[in-house]
Protein backbone atom coordinates (compact mmCIF):
# COMPACT_ATOMS: atom_id res chain seq x y z
CA UNK A 1 0.00 0.00 0.00
CA UNK A 2 1.48 3.58 -1.01
CA UNK A 3 2.06 6.06 1.77
CA UNK A 4 -0.28 9.31 2.24
CA UNK A 5 0.91 12.80 1.58
CA UNK A 6 1.52 13.22 5.00
CA UNK A 7 3.06 9.65 5.84
CA UNK A 8 5.80 10.06 3.09
CA UNK A 9 6.67 13.62 4.77
CA UNK A 10 6.59 12.55 8.73
CA UNK A 11 9.95 13.93 8.96
CA UNK A 12 8.91 17.60 7.98
CA UNK A 13 5.88 20.57 8.41
CA UNK A 14 2.24 19.55 7.44
CA UNK A 15 2.56 22.44 5.17
CA UNK A 16 5.41 24.20 3.15
CA UNK A 17 6.79 23.48 -0.73
CA UNK A 18 8.02 19.98 0.02
CA UNK A 19 4.86 18.87 0.90
CA UNK A 20 2.93 17.73 -2.29
CA UNK A 21 -0.28 18.28 -0.71
CA UNK A 22 0.65 22.32 -0.61
CA UNK A 23 0.72 23.38 -3.90
CA UNK A 24 0.74 27.04 -3.39
CA UNK A 25 4.31 27.04 -0.88
CA UNK A 26 5.13 25.02 -3.75
CA UNK A 27 5.15 27.21 -6.66
CA UNK A 28 6.28 30.19 -4.85
CA UNK A 29 9.37 28.24 -3.70
CA UNK A 30 10.11 27.09 -7.17
CA UNK A 31 9.73 30.67 -8.87
CA UNK A 32 11.92 32.03 -6.30
CA UNK A 33 14.63 29.01 -6.71
CA UNK A 34 14.47 29.26 -10.78
CA UNK A 35 14.74 33.16 -10.73
CA UNK A 36 17.72 33.02 -8.15
CA UNK A 37 19.87 30.00 -9.53
CA UNK A 38 22.96 30.63 -11.14
CA UNK A 39 23.88 30.54 -14.52
CA UNK A 40 27.38 30.03 -14.28
CA UNK A 41 29.52 28.42 -11.53
CA UNK A 42 31.45 31.58 -11.40
CA UNK A 43 28.94 32.80 -9.70
CA UNK A 44 29.75 30.59 -7.26
CA UNK A 45 32.87 31.17 -6.09
CA UNK A 46 34.26 33.54 -3.40
CA UNK A 47 37.61 34.73 -2.64
CA UNK A 48 38.70 34.10 0.77
CA UNK A 49 41.99 35.61 2.38
CA UNK A 50 42.34 33.13 5.71
CA UNK A 51 39.67 30.53 6.14
CA UNK A 52 39.95 30.54 9.55
CA UNK A 53 39.25 34.68 9.80
CA UNK A 54 36.10 35.06 7.88
CA UNK A 55 34.69 38.27 7.60
CA UNK A 56 31.34 39.55 7.53
CA UNK A 57 31.39 39.63 3.72
CA UNK A 58 33.39 36.64 3.15
CA UNK A 59 30.86 34.48 5.32
CA UNK A 60 27.48 36.63 3.40
CA UNK A 61 28.87 35.62 0.31
CA UNK A 62 29.48 31.87 1.06
CA UNK A 63 25.85 32.14 2.71
CA UNK A 64 24.00 33.67 -0.57
CA UNK A 65 26.12 30.74 -2.78
CA UNK A 66 24.62 28.03 -1.04
CA UNK A 67 21.24 29.82 -0.96
CA UNK A 68 21.24 29.90 -4.46
CA UNK A 69 22.40 26.47 -5.56
CA UNK A 70 23.17 24.79 -2.29
CA UNK A 71 27.13 24.78 -2.77
CA UNK A 72 30.48 27.70 -2.85
CA UNK A 73 33.82 27.38 -4.78
CA UNK A 74 36.31 28.86 -2.27
CA UNK A 75 39.28 30.20 -3.41
CA UNK A 76 42.45 30.71 -1.32
CA UNK A 77 46.02 31.87 -2.20
CA UNK A 78 48.08 28.28 -2.88
CA UNK A 79 50.96 29.91 -2.30
CA UNK A 80 50.19 30.37 2.03
CA UNK A 81 48.03 27.04 1.80
CA UNK A 82 45.88 26.32 5.32
CA UNK A 83 46.18 23.62 7.43
CA UNK A 84 43.57 21.00 8.87
CA UNK A 85 42.97 23.31 11.91
CA UNK A 86 42.03 26.26 9.44
CA UNK A 87 39.61 23.68 7.38
CA UNK A 88 38.40 23.04 10.85
CA UNK A 89 38.05 26.17 11.93
CA UNK A 90 36.33 27.48 8.52
CA UNK A 91 33.64 24.79 9.04
CA UNK A 92 32.91 26.25 11.83
CA UNK A 93 31.84 29.43 11.11
CA UNK A 94 29.43 28.66 8.61
CA UNK A 95 27.68 26.65 11.58
CA UNK A 96 29.51 22.95 11.24
CA UNK A 97 30.44 21.32 14.07
CA UNK A 98 29.32 17.56 14.29
CA UNK A 99 31.38 15.68 12.29
CA UNK A 100 30.15 11.89 10.76
CA UNK A 101 32.66 9.55 11.40
CA UNK A 102 33.02 7.17 8.88
CA UNK A 103 35.04 3.95 8.73
CA UNK A 104 37.94 6.03 7.51
CA UNK A 105 37.65 9.34 9.22
CA UNK A 106 40.09 10.06 11.18
CA UNK A 107 39.60 11.47 14.93
CA UNK A 108 39.63 14.60 13.68
CA UNK A 109 36.95 13.98 11.82
CA UNK A 110 39.09 15.58 8.32
CA UNK A 111 39.67 12.36 5.57
CA UNK A 112 42.90 12.43 3.20
CA UNK A 113 41.47 11.42 -0.29
CA UNK A 114 44.61 10.31 -2.40
CA UNK A 115 44.84 7.31 -4.79
CA UNK A 116 46.27 4.31 -2.08
CA UNK A 117 47.96 1.26 -3.12
CA UNK A 118 48.45 -1.71 -1.31
CA UNK A 119 46.28 -0.56 1.30
CA UNK A 120 43.06 -2.45 2.45
CA UNK A 121 40.66 1.24 1.58
CA UNK A 122 41.94 1.03 -1.69
CA UNK A 123 38.72 -1.23 -2.34
CA UNK A 124 37.09 1.80 -1.81
CA UNK A 125 36.38 4.04 -5.12
CA UNK A 126 37.23 7.07 -3.04
CA UNK A 127 40.44 6.45 -2.20
CA UNK A 128 41.79 4.88 -6.42
CA UNK A 129 42.00 6.94 -9.35
CA UNK A 130 38.99 5.49 -11.08
CA UNK A 131 35.75 7.47 -12.17
CA UNK A 132 32.54 8.41 -9.52
CA UNK A 133 29.15 7.56 -10.63
CA UNK A 134 26.62 10.62 -9.31
CA UNK A 135 25.96 10.77 -5.71
CA UNK A 136 25.25 12.46 -2.53
CA UNK A 137 28.05 11.16 0.38
CA UNK A 138 27.19 9.08 2.71
CA UNK A 139 24.20 7.49 1.00
CA UNK A 140 25.14 4.39 3.21
CA UNK A 141 24.24 6.38 6.41
CA UNK A 142 20.96 6.09 8.62
CA UNK A 143 18.52 9.09 8.33
CA UNK A 144 19.57 9.50 11.87
CA UNK A 145 23.07 10.26 10.75
CA UNK A 146 22.88 11.68 7.64
CA UNK A 147 25.03 13.44 5.92
CA UNK A 148 24.24 17.29 5.71
CA UNK A 149 26.99 18.84 4.51
CA UNK A 150 30.60 18.52 3.08
CA UNK A 151 33.93 20.34 2.63
CA UNK A 152 36.69 19.44 -0.32
CA UNK A 153 39.96 21.25 -0.12
CA UNK A 154 42.11 20.65 -2.58
CA UNK A 155 46.06 20.64 -1.43
CA UNK A 156 47.11 19.84 -5.01
CA UNK A 157 45.33 18.78 -8.00
CA UNK A 158 46.12 15.36 -10.44
CA UNK A 159 48.03 15.88 -13.47
CA UNK A 160 45.16 15.06 -15.42
CA UNK A 161 41.25 14.64 -14.42
CA UNK A 162 39.51 14.31 -11.61
CA UNK A 163 37.06 17.44 -12.31
CA UNK A 164 33.49 17.17 -10.63
CA UNK A 165 29.86 18.09 -11.68
CA UNK A 166 27.73 19.11 -9.19
CA UNK A 167 23.97 19.53 -8.82
CA UNK A 168 21.78 20.40 -5.93
CA UNK A 169 19.31 17.93 -5.21
CA UNK A 170 16.17 20.73 -4.91
CA UNK A 171 16.27 20.81 -8.78
CA UNK A 172 16.26 17.71 -8.67
CA UNK A 173 13.37 17.38 -6.81
CA UNK A 174 11.52 19.97 -8.43
CA UNK A 175 12.28 17.78 -12.11
CA UNK A 176 10.68 14.87 -10.88
CA UNK A 177 7.54 16.96 -9.02
CA UNK A 178 7.00 18.55 -12.28
CA UNK A 179 6.79 16.00 -14.12
CA UNK A 180 5.18 13.15 -11.99
CA UNK A 181 4.60 14.40 -8.10
CA UNK A 182 4.42 10.13 -7.59
CA UNK A 183 8.00 9.64 -8.36
CA UNK A 184 9.01 12.25 -5.26
CA UNK A 185 6.20 10.00 -3.19
CA UNK A 186 7.58 7.37 -4.58
CA UNK A 187 10.99 8.34 -3.47
CA UNK A 188 10.13 9.43 0.12
CA UNK A 189 9.09 6.16 1.37
CA UNK A 190 11.02 5.14 3.69
CA UNK A 191 11.50 1.74 2.67
CA UNK A 192 12.63 2.33 -1.09
CA UNK A 193 16.16 1.95 -1.13
CA UNK A 194 18.32 -0.26 0.71
CA UNK A 195 22.40 -0.17 0.45
CA UNK A 196 23.72 -3.26 1.22
CA UNK A 197 25.78 -4.39 4.12
CA UNK A 198 29.32 -4.08 3.89
CA UNK A 199 31.39 -6.95 4.95
CA UNK A 200 34.81 -6.30 3.14
CA UNK A 201 36.79 -4.65 6.04
CA UNK A 202 37.39 -7.04 9.13
CA UNK A 203 36.19 -5.69 12.16
CA UNK A 204 34.01 -3.01 11.10
CA UNK A 205 30.90 -4.63 9.47
CA UNK A 206 28.20 -2.13 8.26
CA UNK A 207 24.67 -3.55 8.57
CA UNK A 208 22.31 -2.87 5.28
CA UNK A 209 20.98 0.60 5.83
CA UNK A 210 17.45 1.10 4.23
CA UNK A 211 16.04 4.35 3.92
CA UNK A 212 14.26 7.26 1.53
CA UNK A 213 15.77 9.23 -1.58
CA UNK A 214 14.35 12.44 -0.27
CA UNK A 215 13.21 13.64 3.02
CA UNK A 216 13.13 16.16 4.72
CA UNK A 217 15.82 17.53 8.10
CA UNK A 218 13.34 17.66 11.16
CA UNK A 219 15.12 20.72 11.99
CA UNK A 220 14.62 23.26 9.71
CA UNK A 221 12.42 21.02 7.02
CA UNK A 222 14.73 21.81 4.10
CA UNK A 223 15.52 18.87 1.47
CA UNK A 224 18.03 16.00 2.10
CA UNK A 225 19.04 13.56 -1.08
CA UNK A 226 20.41 10.09 -0.48
CA UNK A 227 21.53 8.75 -3.70
CA UNK A 228 24.04 6.37 -5.45
CA UNK A 229 23.62 5.62 -8.95
CA UNK A 230 25.50 2.69 -8.36
CA UNK A 231 23.88 -0.49 -9.47
CA UNK A 232 25.55 -4.05 -7.13
CA UNK A 233 23.43 -4.79 -4.86
CA UNK A 234 21.33 -2.05 -4.46
CA UNK A 235 17.79 -3.02 -3.76
CA UNK A 236 14.65 -0.39 -4.88
CA UNK A 237 11.52 -0.77 -3.89
CA UNK A 238 9.60 -3.25 -5.94
CA UNK A 239 6.39 -1.61 -7.48
CA UNK A 240 5.45 -0.18 -10.89
CA UNK A 241 5.78 3.53 -9.60
CA UNK A 242 9.25 2.99 -7.82
CA UNK A 243 10.86 1.75 -11.28
CA UNK A 244 10.01 4.53 -13.43
CA UNK A 245 10.60 7.31 -10.66
CA UNK A 246 14.21 5.26 -10.53
CA UNK A 247 14.53 5.14 -14.46
CA UNK A 248 13.60 8.94 -14.87
CA UNK A 249 16.51 10.02 -11.75
CA UNK A 250 18.23 8.27 -14.31
CA UNK A 251 17.61 9.78 -17.30
CA UNK A 252 18.11 12.97 -15.67
CA UNK A 253 21.65 11.83 -14.31
CA UNK A 254 22.52 11.30 -18.26
CA UNK A 255 24.86 14.14 -20.27
CA UNK A 256 24.26 17.01 -20.77
CA UNK A 257 22.50 17.55 -17.20
CA UNK A 258 20.39 20.16 -16.71
CA UNK A 259 21.34 22.54 -14.60
CA UNK A 260 24.54 21.13 -13.24
CA UNK A 261 28.43 22.77 -13.04
CA UNK A 262 31.45 21.54 -13.56
CA UNK A 263 34.50 22.08 -11.81
CA UNK A 264 38.08 20.64 -11.62
CA UNK A 265 39.53 22.35 -8.10
CA UNK A 266 43.61 23.78 -7.76
CA UNK A 267 45.31 23.58 -5.12
CA UNK A 268 44.15 26.09 -2.45
CA UNK A 269 40.22 25.55 -3.65
CA UNK A 270 37.38 24.15 -2.33
CA UNK A 271 33.84 22.95 -2.06
CA UNK A 272 31.58 23.65 0.81
CA UNK A 273 28.28 22.38 0.11
CA UNK A 274 24.56 20.86 1.41
CA UNK A 275 25.33 17.77 0.46
CA UNK A 276 24.84 17.82 -3.23
CA UNK A 277 25.10 15.30 -5.99
CA UNK A 278 28.48 15.04 -7.55
CA UNK A 279 30.47 12.76 -9.58
CA UNK A 280 34.54 12.58 -10.08
CA UNK A 281 36.12 11.63 -13.44
CA UNK A 282 38.92 9.46 -13.50
CA UNK A 283 42.45 11.11 -12.79
CA UNK A 284 45.93 10.07 -13.53
CA UNK A 285 48.82 11.64 -11.24
CA UNK A 286 52.43 12.40 -12.24
CA UNK A 287 55.67 11.25 -10.66
CA UNK A 288 55.79 15.08 -9.09
CA UNK A 289 54.11 15.39 -5.95
CA UNK A 290 52.69 18.36 -6.94
CA UNK A 291 50.53 16.90 -9.60
CA UNK A 292 49.25 14.29 -6.83
CA UNK A 293 45.98 14.25 -6.04
CA UNK A 294 45.43 15.43 -2.79
CA UNK A 295 41.29 16.47 -1.58
CA UNK A 296 40.97 16.84 1.99
CA UNK A 297 37.20 16.24 3.37
CA UNK A 298 35.38 16.49 6.09
CA UNK A 299 31.59 15.40 6.37
CA UNK A 300 28.66 16.78 8.93
CA UNK A 301 25.77 16.10 10.37
CA UNK A 302 24.69 20.18 10.28
CA UNK A 303 23.49 21.98 7.55
CA UNK A 304 25.19 24.93 6.18
CA UNK A 305 23.65 28.42 8.18
CA UNK A 306 22.27 29.98 4.75
CA UNK A 307 21.55 34.14 4.44
CA UNK A 308 18.01 34.65 4.92
CA UNK A 309 16.01 34.71 2.02
CA UNK A 310 12.14 36.19 0.97
CA UNK A 311 9.42 34.10 2.77
CA UNK A 312 8.60 32.31 -0.28
CA UNK A 313 5.82 30.05 1.30
CA UNK A 314 3.96 32.24 3.52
Amino acid sequence: MSLTHSQALEFGPESGPFNLDDEAAYSRWRAHKLRHYPHSVNQQRVPIAALDRLDSAQRGNLAEACGRANFAIYQTDPATPPGMEQLRAFGKQLGLVHFDRHLWAPPDGIAALRRETGAARSSYIPYTDRAMQWHTDGYYNTTDSAVRSVIMHCVTPAAEGGGNWLLDPEMVYMAMRDVNPAFVEALMHPGVMTIPENTLEPGAHRPAVTGPVFSLNPADGTLHMRYTARTRSIRWKDDAVTRDAVAFLAELLTPPVSSAFYVCLQAGEGIVCNNVLHNRAAFHDAADAEQQRLLWRARYHDRIAVSSSPDVTA
